[in-house]
């Protein structure tokens, strides 16, 4: 009886530590640039991108992740630092007639590619608490791949994952973000869906 009980709390930590294991971030550096993480589509939660002559990449500090789809508008929002140090948020906001209520209907996006400068997308950039509306001459999101991951046959989570760009104009001058790319398993605890 008593290994048996054993046997059941040896089980029960480890699902709780994969659990654990499986929120946090992996960066695997790319071979052509080790500053970025490699274009992956397992839910590493990792993401990366250029931004002028600095980067964006994702923090163990902060959630790389958040999504909220609220009156046929979808906000996919990536938290987290630049090389030299400043807390960064890049916020897409677009319109998407596909109902998304749980995390799971996040694979409706599997393929979905969003040109960024029409008129009813939105790209906002947050750094060190001060938000700016990128004013985007070009740009693309594209979610290469939405899948459901599943684990025991029980869903744990869908993963995103995709690339991006954007020109803007940033104080009179042109800029660029690059090179973006992106690999999140989303759960409920970074998706609210109405």
């Amino acid at each position: 009886m008593k290994k048996h009980i054993f046997l059941c709390v040896i089980v029960l930590l480890a699902l709780f530590s994969c659990k654990d294991e499986m929120e946090k971030t992996v960066f695997i550096p790319d071979e052509d640039d080790p500053n970025l993480p490699a274009y992956t589509e397992w839910g590493y939660n990792s993401f990366g991108a250029e931004y002028e002559r600095d980067y964006f990449i994702v923090s163990n500090k902060i959630v790389p992740c958040k999504i909220v789809y609220n009156n046929h508008q979808l906000q996919f929002s990536l938290h987290g630092k630049s090389y030299s140090g400043r807390d960064m948020t890049l916020l897409f906001v677009f319109p998407l007639t596909i109902q998304m209520s749980d995390y799971k209907d996040l694979v409706r996006l599997d393929g979905v590619k969003i040109d960024l400068s029409e008129n009813d997308c939105t790209v906002k950039m947050m750094q060190d608490h001060k938000e700016t509306t990128l004013e985007v001459s070009e740009g693309t999101l594209h979610f290469k791949r939405a899948q459901i991951l599943r684990i025991d046959d029980a869903v744990n989570r869908t993963i995103l994952s995709g690339i991006f760009d954007v020109r803007f104009m940033e104080n009179g001058f042109p800029a660029t973000i690059s090179n973006g790319r992106f690999d999140m398993g989303i759960t409920n605890s970074v998706f609210s869906g109405q």
